[in-house]
């Protein structure tokens, strides 16, 4: 979207997982490292096919009511290089996921090269969306160990903050705050002791401005308490907070409701994220984001995460953000930026899941995943 950020499927399922049960590592065992963010320009492009093949029935969602602010500038290099711990270059690639289905049951479709080579080979987030307290830990557990016993990161999105997306596409989540509060409770100790990336609730701060100001006093609280919960539960996880995108809030206002919901201490965050489920540039984003990091304060260790999913050619001039034409994916998803307080480039949207234009929100299109791949 141009402002909220994901619409899921929450039926027992997560955006972009068919299921988050453990498998093995199959033939990931066997991938390369990604150490580096190639622009994935020089594998072939296969002939377009029918629009008839794979095409998925057509869903409009509501329109957002919120405006673009003002483009961020171009990113300069900073002097100040961050000092971290030692992370994992090496993320995680989950071997359940539509996309992946797709590839094994549709070796022959003409499509199948481009699919399988620029999107289903990349190391994507697991997102738990549905609340489903009894099942959350074993599920996160599931692909934490998975990760681990590769000796790789994953990245898991927790996305049940209640009265999410204000009742748009992605409406749900947990009955209320109590009942989140203990939903992420059980999520912590599904983490693991190994290292493991946190995308804590997408839209969660940015789209807070739907609440009254009690209620959003109360989310902040709740997502502070949030980050402090996952980082007791696994001292190596890092924890992202929702920082939108470079083309949603000012970066003070942006800092101002993040500092509020937790996202400058160390004791519950590791930083910001943005563009989940957008199209902004990866410049535009890097700008942002260190803006927003130094409006907010805290320690220099805080840094920020981008999704470049989709951003291969930027946001639509026309700001639409359903499933909108010549859009193309963006850098391959890496722990190694070479930018300052930049910590990775990650696909947080499984690039081919659609909007809910393409088919129904959530589910993944073929015919959206090869005109990504292939633009």
């Amino acid at each position: 979207m141009v402002v909220a950020a994901s619409v899921v499927v929450a039926v027992g399922t997560a955006a972009g997982m068919i299921s988050a049960l453990d498998e093995g590592g199959g033939s990931d065992e066997a991938r390369p490292e990604v150490t580096y963010t190639p622009r994935l320009q020089s594998l072939p492009v296969e002939p377009p096919v029918s629009p008839s093949v794979g095409a998925s029935p057509s869903a409009t969602p509501s329109p957002t009511k919120k405006k673009e602010a003002s483009p961020t500038p171009s990113p300069t290099k900073t002097d100040r290089e961050r000092q971290t711990a030692a992370v994992s270059t090496r993320l995680y690639r989950h071997p359940d996921s539509q996309v992946l289905d797709w590839v094994r049951e549709n070796a022959g479709d003409p499509r199948h090269g481009v699919i399988q080579s620029r999107i289903a080979a990349q190391p994507a987030a697991v997102w738990f969306a549905d609340f489903t307290p009894d099942t959350i830990t074993a599920r996160v557990r599931a692909v934490t160990a998975g990760g681990a016993a590769l000796g790789r990161t994953p990245v898991v999105v927790a996305y049940a903050i209640p009265d999410r997306d204000c009742g748009g596409a992605s409406q749900g989540g947990a009955p209320d705050l109590d009942a989140y509060d203990d939903w992420i409770d059980r999520f912590a100790a599904g983490l693991g002791s190994d290292d493991v990336i946190v995308v804590l609730e997408p839209d969660s701060v940015a789209q807070a401005e739907c609440l009254s100001g009690g209620q959003r006093a109360d989310r902040f609280a709740s997502l502070a308490r949030a980050g402090r919960v996952l980082k007791d539960a696994n001292p190596r996880a890092r924890v992202y907070y929702d920082a939108g995108h470079s083309g949603w809030h000012a970066p003070g206002r942006q800092a101002g409701w993040l500092k509020q919901a937790g996202a400058a201490s160390p004791a519950s965050s590791d930083g910001i994220f943005s563009n989940v489920s957008n199209f902004h540039t990866t410049a535009a984003e890097i700008a942002y984001d260190r803006q927003v990091l130094d409006a907010l304060g805290g320690p220099a260790s805080l840094g920020a995460v981008i999704d470049t999913s989709r951003n291969g050619n930027g946001a639509p001039a026309d700001g639409e953000w359903c499933d909108p034409a010549g859009r193309k994916i963006g850098r391959a998803p890496t722990l190694s930026t070479g930018e300052a307080r930049i910590d990775g480039y990650l696909w947080v949207k499984l690039p081919g899941e659609s909007d809910g234009c393409k088919g129904t929100p959530g589910t993944f299109s073929p015919s959206y995943a090869y005109d990504l791949a292939s633009s």
